[in-house]
This record gives C-alpha cells, sequence and structure tokens, in this order.
C-alpha cells in the first residue's frame, strides 16, 4: 500500500484480537488497525480450542468462512467514508495505483462479467447465486450468471446498509443473525446481486468485466518454474496479485516474481524476464 498507492488512502487492518499487537506496528496516519472483535457484535465470540468456528448466542456456530464474509459487510457499514475496497490478506500491488481511477463522474466501480459462471446448479458459484436471492427475497438468477467475486472488490456504503435492511425485512431478524444461519455464501454475490436486480438505475456504480488483480485460488503448490509461468499471464492493466496461501507457497518463493512484474508492462519483456533462468523453456 506504501509504495504503489498514491495519494494514500485510510486503511483499514482488521485482524485477530490474538494477533493485534502483531500488527499494531504498522498503524500510522493513514492506516489503522482493528479487531474482528470489535466489529462483531457481543453475542458472537471466539471459544478458546475451537480453530474454524465462533460462538454465536443467536445463531448456530459460525465457520471462519462465513464469519469473514459478515466481517467485511459490518467493516464497510462502519468505515469513515461512502465507498470500500476490499483487498484481500492474500495480495499483493505490483504497480503504482491511484484509487481515484475506481470513480468515473461520481460512480463507483464494480466488478460485473456478465454470463461469468455458466457452470450448472451444483457448483459453489451457483449455490452462492442461490442463497443470495433467497436472502433477497427474489427470484432464482439465471444461469450464466454474473460473476461478481475478485480480490480487489469495490462497494457503496450506502448500498451495503440499503441491502441490509432488505434482509432483515425479508427475514424478519437482524440481518447478522439471518447470515449465520446459511451455508452456501459469498458477500460478493450477495452485493453484486442486490445492485443489479434491485436497485434498478440508482446503483451509483459503473460495471467493469476486467478484473485488476490477477489470482491464483487453487490449493496446488506450484514448483519455481510453474510459479514464473503462471505469472506470464499477469496482464498490463491488472495492478495486483493474488497468490492464495492455501497453495502452502511461502511468500519469499515470488516476492522477487512480484517484483519483475512492476518493472515491464511489455508482455513479451515480461515473459523473457521471468523465464531468464529456463532459457529452454
Amino acid at each position: 500500500m506504501e509504495k504503489f498507492v498514491d495519494p494514500p488512502v485510510l486503511h483499514y487492518l482488521v485482524v485477530d484480537r490474538r494477533d493485534l499487537q502483531l500488527f499494531q506496528q504498522l498503524a500510522n496516519r493513514y492506516t489503522e488497525v482493528i479487531t474482528v472483535e470489535d466489529i462483531l457484535p457481543w453475542w458472537i465470540r471466539r471459544l478458546p480450542g475451537v480453530p474454524k468456528a465462533w460462538f454465536s448466542l443467536k445463531t448456530p456456530p459460525i465457520r471462519n468462512w462465513l464469519l469473514q464474509q459478515i466481517v467485511k459487510i459490518q467493516t464497510a457499514r462502519q468505515i469513515n467514508g461512502e465507498v470500500a475496497v476490499f483487498i484481500d490478506s492474500d495480495v499483493a500491488f505490483i504497480r503504482p495505483f491511484n484509487f481515484q481511477s475506481l470513480m468515473r463522474d461520481g460512480l463507483v466501480r464494480l466488478y460485473d462479467e456478465p454470463g461469468g459462471n455458466p457452470e450448472g446448479m451444483d457448483t459453489p458459484h451457483a449455490k452462492w447465486h442461490e442463497t443470495a436471492s433467497q436472502l433477497l427475497g427474489i427470484s432464482p438468477t439465471p444461469m450464466p450468471a454474473p460473476d461478481y467475486v475478485g480480490n480487489l472488490i469495490t462497494w457503496r456504503k450506502d448500498n451495503v446498509v440499503k441491502m441490509c435492511d432488505r434482509m432483515a425485512e425479508i427475514s424478519g431478524r437482524d440481518w447478522i443473525q439471518t447470515l449465520g444461519r446459511v451455508w452456501h455464501f459469498s458477500e460478493y454475490t450477495l452485493y453484486g446481486t442486490f445492485v443489479d436486480r434491485l436497485l434498478g438505475e440508482n446503483t451509483g456504480h459503473y460495471r467493469e468485466a476486467n478484473k485488476l488483480c490477477f489470482d491464483y485460488f487453487t490449493h496446488v503448490t506450484l514448483s519455481d518454474l510453474e510459479t514464473r509461468q503462471l505469472l506470464t499471464q499477469v496482464q498490463p492493466d491488472q495492478i495486483a496479485v493474488m497468490m492464495a496461501s492455501k497453495a502452502r507457497m511461502s511468500v519469499e518463493q515470488y516476492q522477487p516474481l512480484l517484483e519483475i512484474l512492476g518493472t515491464t508492462l511489455d508482455p513479451e519483456e515480461l515473459k523473457s524476464k521471468l523465464l531468464a533462468d529456463y532459457p529452454s523453456v
């Protein structure tokens, strides 16, 4: 953030309370470290010795996967600003970037790829769409459905508040209690569905289908050569890279390669630099 984002923006680091001391050293004029526990309501708390779920007095135990999505929504409701940009913790900026480029004539960028989920109804993306429609009280989204999921995603705070109010209205209970009872869920799919299907022309967004962040999501650990070959696919307009921690690759393995990505925008020159140690490839 400090190296590539200019001018500085208010950066919220959201961490578990048990990790607060590790991250507090990063706090400064533009970086605020806040804890998950401070964002959540009093009736949701971590249980000692239970690593994969949080105890809730008003819902069944909440899985970590679902809880981090609830935290994103609640954070967007509480920020000091009207626009939230979500950047997952596995993301690294590789090129200079100005957040004002996410604005156009007063509208905020929304990643929205029409037909980006062409799979059948038994896939995770399809189930996320099904859950989103149920939570919002609307008919199922026809397939192929749009894709709203990425690693550098932009929301409007006012839309988030309206979305939560809608869920509460449909379910008859607090929106966090509502989400605490779902299984297949994506916060980005929920927001995109709400904006596209319920707000009409008053979304406050313009839409783009290109991903600003190149991502590697799988569990497969890559060799050095495989990592270099993968990163040759990074596009000139992509300003960040996400290498999923579930691939069990150390940051030291690929950090020098990310620095190469920031030195050039020419695809052929980039490929040559990344594969210089493997001339026969």
